[in-house]
C-alpha cells in the first residue's frame, strides 16, 4: 500500500473524476499543528487521491500503523498494491523508521485516515521572564583589591521577546504529544513550551554573562545569533526536542533592570566619574606642587596657586597636598590615585636644586623678588636695592 504521485495536470482535469475519494486538508495556519482527515466510511479506497499542500506533511494510518507518508507537496494516488513510496524529502528516514508493513490477508483494514501535520515555522510566540533573572554584567567591572582582578556587577534583569518553532520529528511529535487526535492545536502546548523556553534562555544568560562572552547587559537584544548558537551547542532546549519540536528563531525584544540594579549602575557611574575627577585633580595638584618646588624664584606664587586649586576642588585633594608639603618622608613627592581601588601610591619626584648653598658665599638674594645676584647694589630683575 503506497502513494503514487499523480501528474501535475491531473488536478482540475477529467482525471479528477476517476478518483474514488479525494482527500485534502485546508491550510493549517499558525494554530493547528495536526489534523485527522478520512472518508465518510473510514476506508481509503484504491485509486483515491490524497492532496498535500505546501507547508503540510501527510501520514496515512491504518489501525494505528503507518502505511505511507510524504512531506512533498502534490497530488498522490493511493494504491494498495504498491509498496510505500515515502516521497518525504527531509523526513524520509523518519518516515521509514515509523513504518511497519503488514498484510490483512486480502481483507480490508478496520480504519484508515490521513493525518496532516503542520510543516511550517510557527511564528509569533511570546515569552517573558516572570521574575528578574540574575546576570553578570561585565560592562560595569568591579576591582578586587586583594587579587588585582576584575569581577562583573551582579544585576537582575527582565527580558521579553519572541521565538519560532516547527515540528522536526513527526513520529516523536505524534507519539509523545498529538497521538491520533482529531485535531491538535498550538494552544494545548504553548504554555508548557513557554516555561521551557524561559528555562533554556536563563541557561543561555548564564553563558553570556560568564568570563568568556562578557556580553554587556544592555546589548542582549543584539545578541540574537549568539543566543541561538549557544542554545544549540549546549542543547539547552532538550525538553522541547524530546517532543519532536525544535526552536528555529529566538529574538530578545527588550531588557529591563529592576530598581535595585538601576541604583547599582547609577552609583557605579557616579563613583567612577568622581574617582576619575579626583585622579585628574590630584595629578594636576601634584604637578603644581612639584613645579613650585622646582621654581626657587617663584615658590611663594606657585604655592598660592596650589592653594587656590584646592579651594576650587572643594578641598577634595587637600589631604594629598598636606602629605606632599608637611610629611618629611614624602615631601616633594607626587601622588597617584587608583580610581577603583582607592589606593594612594607614592613615587619620588625630582628634588629642586638648592641654590642657597653655604659654599656660594658671594651670592646675595633680592628681598623683594628673591632673584640671586653675585654683584652690584641693585637687583637685575626688579631694581630693588640689595642689602
Amino acid at each position: 500500500m503506497g502513494l503514487i504521485k499523480a501528474a501535475a495536470s491531473a488536478i482540475g482535469s477529467t482525471m479528477h473524476d476517476q478518483w474514488k475519494d479525494y482527500i485534502k486538508c485546508d491550510d493549517l495556519g499558525q494554530d493547528i499543528l495536526m489534523k485527522r482527515v478520512s472518508t465518510p466510511n473510514g476506508i481509503i479506497s484504491k485509486d483515491s487521491a490524497i492532496q498535500v499542500s505546501p507547508g503540510q506533511m501527510a501520514i496515512i494510518f491504518e489501525s494505528g500503523k503507518i502505511l505511507d507518508a510524504t512531506a512533498e507537496e502534490g497530488i498522490y494516488t493511493f494504491d494498495q498494491s504498491t509498496s510505500p513510496s515515502f516521497f518525504a524529502g527531509q523526513f524520509g528516514p523518519v518516515f521509514k523508521e515509523m513504518w511497519t508493513r503488514f498484510i490483512y490477508n486480502g481483507g480490508t483494514s478496520k480504519e484508515q485516515a490521513v493525518f496532516y501535520l503542520n510543516a511550517k515555522e510557527i511564528m509569533d510566540n511570546k515569552f517573558g521572564t516572570p521574575a528578574p533573572i540574575p546576570f553578570q554584567d561585565w560592562s560595569h567591572p568591579i576591582p578586587n583589591q586583594m587579587t588585582g582582578s576584575m569581577s562583573p556587577l551582579r544585576v537582575e534583569v527582565k527580558c521579553f521577546g519572541k521565538y519560532t518553532f516547527k515540528i522536526s520529528d513527526p513520529a516523536t511529535f505524534m507519539t509523545k504529544i498529538a497521538g491520533t487526535a482529531e485535531e491538535y492545536r498550538k494552544d494545548e502546548l504553548i504554555e508548557q513550551m513557554r516555561s521551557e523556553v524561559i528555562g533554556s534562555f536563563q541557561n543561555v544568560l548564564n553563558e553570556l554573562g560568564n568570563s568568556v562572552h562578557k556580553t554587556p547587559v544592555l546589548e542582549l537584544p543584539s545578541a540574537t545569533d549568539e543566543i541561538k548558537k549557544i542554545m544549540d551547542e549546549k542543547v539547552f532546549d532538550q525538553p522541547i526536542r524530546d517532543r519532536g519540536l525544535s526552536i528555529v528563531g529566538f529574538v530578545v525584544e527588550s531588557v529591563t533592570l529592576d530598581d535595585e540594579s538601576n541604583k547599582k549602575i547609577d552609583n557605579y557611574e557616579l563613583s567612577s566619574n568622581s574617582f576619575m575627577q579626583q585622579g585628574t585633580l590630584t595629578g594636576a595638584y601634584a604637578n603644581a606642587v612639584q613645579d613650585a618646588a622646582n621654581n626657587a624664584n617663584g615658590a611663594v606664587n606657585g604655592f598660592m596657586g596650589v592653594g587656590m586649586m584646592n579651594m576650587a576642588s572643594g578641598g577634595m585633594i587637600g589631604g594629598v597636598v598636606n602629605n606632599a608639603m608637611n610629611n618629611p618622608n614624602t615631601q616633594g613627592a607626587t601622588q597617584q590615585v587608583d580610581p577603583y581601588a582607592q589606593n594612594v601610591q607614592t613615587q619620588p619626584a625630582q628634588q629642586p636644586e638648592i641654590l642657597n648653598d653655604s659654599s656660594q658665599t658671594n651670592t646675595k638674594f633680592c628681598s623683594n623678588c628673591g632673584t640671586p645676584s653675585t654683584g652690584g647694589k641693585f637687583c637685575t630683575n626688579c631694581g630693588n636695592q640689595l642689602n
